[in-house]
C-alpha cells in the first residue's frame, strides 16, 4: 500500500494563475506571484499537490474539456522547468444553467460541494488531517470543510508569502 502523505489542494483561477475570466489558452496564462515556488516547496516537502477547479466555461460553450486538459498539461510543463509538478488536476465542467445540455446538471463536483476533493482522496493515499485547500472564494473553503480538510481563503498577491505568513511554508522566498 502506498504511503499516506499530506496534500495541498489549490483552486486554479485567482490562486495559481491570474483570473482573466474563462482562461483556457496557454499563451494567456499568467502565474500568480509565488505560485510556482509554493508548488515546488510542497513537492520538496513530500506533499501531494492537486488542483480542484470549477470550469463552467465548458458548460457555457466557451471552450472544451480538451482545452482545459491542454492548459493543465502546459501548466505542468512550465512547472517542470523549475523542478515542480502538480500530481493531478480535477475540474468540474458542469453548471446548472449550462448552455450545453450534456453539462447542465447539479453535481457533487462543483464547489462548494466536495466531489473533486473526495475523488482525489479516493484515488490517492492522503493524510487528511495534515491537508489543506487554498482558494480565493468562500465556496472553495466550504468545499474543503465539507471534505474534512482545512480551507484557506487566499486574499493576497503572492501565494508563497501568503502561505509563509500563515505558517505553512517555513522558508524564505526562493528565487526561480
Amino acid at each position: 500500500m502506498a504511503t499516506r502523505k499530506p496534500a495541498v489542494f489549490f483552486d486554479r483561477d485567482g490562486v495559481l494563475n491570474v483570473d482573466k475570466g474563462y482562461l483556457y489558452q496557454p499563451d494567456e496564462l499568467v502565474w500568480i506571484a509565488g505560485a510556482r515556488e509554493a508548488i515546488r516547496y510542497f513537492n520538496e516537502h513530500d506533499y501531494r499537490v492537486f488542483v480542484v477547479t470549477n470550469q463552467s466555461g465548458v458548460a457555457r460553450g466557451y471552450y472544451t474539456e480538451c482545452d482545459v486538459q491542454s492548459l493543465h498539461e502546459f501548466m505542468n510543463e512550465e512547472l517542470q522547468k523549475i523542478g515542480a509538478h502538480i500530481d493531478a488536476f480535477y475540474y468540474c465542467p458542469h453548471h446548472p444553467k449550462a448552455k450545453l445540455d450534456v453539462y447542465r446538471l447539479d453535481c457533487e463536483c462543483r464547489k462548494p460541494l466536495p466531489g473533486m476533493i473526495r475523488r482525489a482522496l479516493g484515488e490517492w493515499p492522503v493524510e487528511l488531517q495534515a491537508s489543506l485547500l487554498v482558494g480565493d472564494k468562500v465556496s472553495d473553503v466550504e468545499a474543503a470543510q465539507a471534505a474534512g480538510i482545512k480551507g484557506l481563503l487566499f486574499e493576497g498577491s503572492d501565494l508563497y508569502e501568503f502561505l509563509q505568513e500563515r505558517g505553512f511554508i517555513c522558508e524564505k522566498t526562493p528565487t526561480s
